[in-house]
C-alpha cells in the first residue's frame, strides 16, 4: 500500500517547502497525508523524506523574490519604469517560479517557490489567462500538422501532388502541396523552415465569425497593423493577428481532414447521395462524439459534471438558462434565479427577466441542437451530461444506444432543407467546435492541463487558459526533442531508519513517451531562441554565460493576461492581470516565472510580460553557479 501511495506521490507531487528533512513540520505534515497516518506516528516511525528540491538555490530564488517589494532593491534590479513596476503598488504584486532540470531520472524540479504564503500553489493549482505564451500551443499544432502533411505528400511524385484534390477552405494543405511541387528541398527540415517563412495579415479590421458571433481582435502594438510579417517574425514580436488567422488555418485544415468531413459536404448542396450519407454520418460522428464527451465526464460526480460543462461557457444568462433548464427541467423560477445569482453575482438579471428566461427555456422549447447553439456547447455533450446525472450507472453502450434519435437531430437537421444563413451560422459553430475538440486533443497530448478548450479564435491570444507548471512541461518537451518525461519532486520516504521494521520507499525508472516529431521539437527550439536573440525577450540575451564564455542560449515566450469582465465594450471589473515567461537555460534547464495581481486592483498595474524577463535577467547572478556545469556545480539532489 505505501508503494502505490508513494507511486501516485510521483504522478502527482504536492509541494514541499526546500529541503524538508525530518525538521519540517510542514513536509512532515504533507508526508502523513499522503500516507494516511498522524504526525504522532510519523514521529514514531522516524519518517525522513527527500526530494529533488536544490535547498540553497530555493531559499535564494525565494528570498530574491520576497525582496521585491521594497522599492529600493526595485529599482536596482531594473524593474522600475513603464510597463514595469512602480513604487506604490509593489506590495500587491505576486511571483511565482519554477525550475526543472531534465536528467535521464526524469524531470527534476530543483525550484518551485512563490511570495503568496498561501496553500494554493499558482504554479500547479490554477487556471489562469497568461496571454500570449498561447501562441506557443498555436505554433506547436500549426508544425506538427505542417510534419503530418509532409508524412502523407512527400513521396508523392510532383504530377500526383499537383493532381490531389484539395478542398478550398484548406489552405495550409494547398499551401503544402505548392511547397513539395515547386521545392528543391523536400525535406521535413526544409518544410517546417518554410512554414515559418509564411506571411500572414496583421491587419486588425477584418471580423472573424468564432465562438458564435463576430468577433475581432487587436495588436498590442499599433505600429504592426499594416505588417504581413512571417510566423517566425510574429512570433518573435508577438503580434495578435497573425496568430489568430494560424490558428483559423488550423481550425480549418482540422475540419477537413475529418473523413467524411461535414465541412466537405457543405460545398455540394446537389450531392444525390446527401440523405443516406447524412443519417450515416450523423451517426458514425455522434457516436465518435459522444464517446470523447463520455471520456471527459466519466467518473466524476454530478457536481462536478454540472461543473465540468458550465465552467466551459462563457457566462451570458440566456447561455446559462439554457443549459440549467435542459439539465433541470422541473426547476424552480426561484431556482434558476439563485443559480444565476451564484454563477453571474451582481451581472445577475432581475426577478423579471428571471421569469421571462425560466418560460424562454422550458423544455419543449427548443430541439437540443436550438439549445446547444444558444448555449454554446456541443448539443451532444449537453445531451449527456444531462443523461449522466438522470442515468447515474448507464454505461456507455447504454448511452450510445439511447442517443440514436439524438445524433440524427444533431446532424441531419442541418441539411433537411436549402441552406440559409442561419443555418450557415450555427453549421459553422458546430464545425469549430468540432475542430476545437481534435485541437484539444493534440495540447493534452503535450501537457495541456485541462479539460476543453474554449472553442473560438481567441484562444490563440490566451482565452482558455493555462498553468506556468504545464507551460514548463510543454517546454521540457521540446528541450528533450519531443519526448515528454515525467516530473518529479520526490526521491525517496525513509520510514523507521535503524529499527526491524526500516522501510526505504523510491521512484520506479523513468520511460519516456514521444509525443512531438524531434524536427518540429528542433523547430520550436530555434523560433523560441530567437525570441530572446531579437524579439519581445530580448534584454535577456548574453545575460546566461558560463565563466568559460559560453552562451546557455536561452530561448522563452513571453505573455501578459489583462482579464476583465466586459460589458457592451466597456471593461466593468478587473480580475487579474498576468505577466509569464516560459524559458529554457540550455540544453538541460527549463521554467516559468509569472508575476500577478489578483482582484480589483489588477486595472491599476500595467506590467507587461517584460517583467518577468527582467526579473530572470537579473537572476542571473544567483542561478548561474547552479546552471554552470563546467565550474561543477550544477544541481546535485538535495540532501535528505
Amino acid at each position: 500500500q505505501q508503494r502505490l501511495v508513494f507511486r501516485d506521490m510521483v504522478r502527482q507531487p504536492p509541494r514541499v517547502p526546500a529541503s524538508p528533512g525530518k525538521g519540517s513540520a510542514a513536509a512532515r505534515g504533507r508526508l502523513a497525508g499522503w500516507l494516511g497516518t498522524s504526525l504522532y506516528t510519523l514521529d514514531r516511525l522516524d519518517a525522513r523524506l527527500d526530494t529533488t528540491l536544490h535547498g540553497g538555490l530555493q531559499d535564494a530564488v525565494g528570498g530574491y523574490l520576497g525582496r521585491l517589494g521594497d522599492p529600493a532593491f526595485a529599482r536596482s534590479q531594473g524593474l522600475m519604469g513603464e510597463r514595469l513596476l512602480q513604487p506604490a503598488s509593489l506590495g500587491a504584486v505576486r511571483y511565482s517560479f519554477t525550475l526543472l532540470e531534465r536528467t535521464a531520472e526524469g524531470n527534476l524540479v530543483r525550484v518551485q517557490t512563490d511570495t503568496t504564503n498561501q496553500p494554493l500553489d499558482i504554479n500547479e493549482g490554477s487556471k489562469l489567462e497568461l496571454g500570449s505564451t498561447a501562441k506557443l500551443r498555436v505554433l506547436a499544432t500549426y508544425l506538427e500538422l505542417v510534419a503530418g502533411l509532409h508524412a502523407r505528400l512527400a513521396s508523392l511524385e510532383p504530377k500526383a501532388l499537383r493532381s490531389t484534390a484539395v478542398d478550398r477552405q484548406d489552405t495550409l494543405t494547398r499551401w503544402a502541396v505548392q511547397h513539395l511541387t515547386t521545392s528543391p528541398d523536400r525535406s521535413l527540415d526544409a518544410m517546417l523552415e518554410a512554414s515559418l517563412e509564411r506571411r500572414f495579415s496583421a491587419d486588425p479590421g477584418e471580423q472573424f465569425f468564432t465562438g458564435g458571433g463576430l468577433h475581432t481582435f487587436n495588436n498590442f502594438n499599433a505600429d504592426d497593423n499594416r505588417r504581413s510579417p512571417t510566423v517566425r517574425e510574429a512570433m518573435q514580436a508577438s503580434i495578435n493577428l497573425p496568430f489568430v488567422r494560424v490558428l483559423r488555418e488550423v481550425v480549418r485544415h482540422t475540419m477537413y481532414q475529418v473523413p467524411g468531413s461535414t465541412a466537405r459536404l457543405l460545398d455540394n448542396d446537389d450531392d444525390p447521395r446527401r440523405g443516406a450519407y447524412l443519417a450515416r454520418f450523423a451517426d458514425r460522428e455522434g457516436q465518435t462524439f459522444l464517446r470523447r464527451f463520455w471520456r471527459k465526464t466519466d467518473q466524476r460526480k454530478p457536481a462536478e459534471l454540472r461543473a465540468l460543462l458550465l465552467d466551459g461557457l462563457r457566462p451570458t444568462p440566456e447561455r446559462l438558462a439554457a443549459v440549467f433548464r435542459y439539465l433541470e427541467p422541473d426547476a424552480s423560477a426561484d431556482a434558476l434565479g439563485a443559480f444565476l445569482r451564484e454563477r453571474l453575482g451582481e451581472k445577475a438579471p432581475d426577478a423579471t427577466r428571471v421569469a421571462r428566461l425560466h418560460s424562454r427555456f422550458a423544455p419543449g422549447t427548443l430541439d437540443l441542437p436550438d439549445r446547444g447553439y444558444v448555449a454554446g456547447v456541443h448539443p451532444l455533450e449537453l445531451w449527456l451530461v444531462a443523461y449522466r446525472l438522470q442515468h447515474p450507472e448507464a454505461s456507455l453502450s447504454q448511452a450510445l444506444k439511447d442517443s440514436a434519435e439524438e445524433r440524427q437531430a444533431v446532424y441531419g437537421w442541418l441539411f433537411r432543407t436549402r441552406v440559409k444563413s442561419a443555418q450557415d451560422n450555427r453549421i459553422a459553430t458546430l464545425l469549430e467546435v468540432e475542430a476545437f475538440l481534435d485541437i484539444h486533443s493534440r495540447w493534452a497530448r503535450l501537457g495541456y492541463p485541462f479539460g476543453h478548450l474554449v472553442p473560438s479564435l481567441a484562444t490563440a491570444l490566451g482565452s482558455s487558459g493555462d498553468r506556468p507548471a504545464a507551460l514548463a512541461e510543454l517546454m521540457g518537451i521540446i528541450v528533450n526533442d519531443g519526448v515528454r518525461l515525467p516530473s518529479r519532486l520526490i526521491n525517496g520516504v525513509h520510514l523507521a531508519d535503524g529499527t526491524p521494521w526500516a522501510t526505504a520507499l523510491g521512484p520506479t525508472p523513468v520511460q519516456g513517451e514521444r509525443v512531438m516529431e524531434p524536427a518540429v521539437a528542433r523547430a520550436l527550439r530555434k523560433a523560441l531562441s530567437e525570441v530572446v536573440e531579437r524579439g519581445t525577450a530580448r534584454r535577456l540575451s548574453g545575460s546566461f554565460r558560463t565563466e568559460g564564455g559560453d552562451d546557455l542560449s536561452p530561448g522563452g515566450k513571453t505573455g501578459t493576461g489583462d482579464n476583465r469582465v466586459v460589458v457592451r465594450g466597456r471593461a466593468t471589473l478587473a480580475l487579474n492581470r498576468t505577466a509569464t515567461f516560459v524559458f529554457h537555460l540550455g540544453p538541460r534547464y527549463f521554467g516559468s516565472l509569472t508575476a500577478y495581481v489578483v482582484g480589483p486592483d489588477a486595472a491599476r498595474y500595467h506590467f507587461t510580460s517584460g517583467l518577468p524577463v527582467q526579473i530572470l535577467t537579473s537572476m542571473a547572478p544567483i542561478l548561474m553557479p547552479f546552471l554552470d556545469t563546467s565550474t561543477g556545480n550544477a544541481c546535485p539532489p538535495a540532501p535528505p
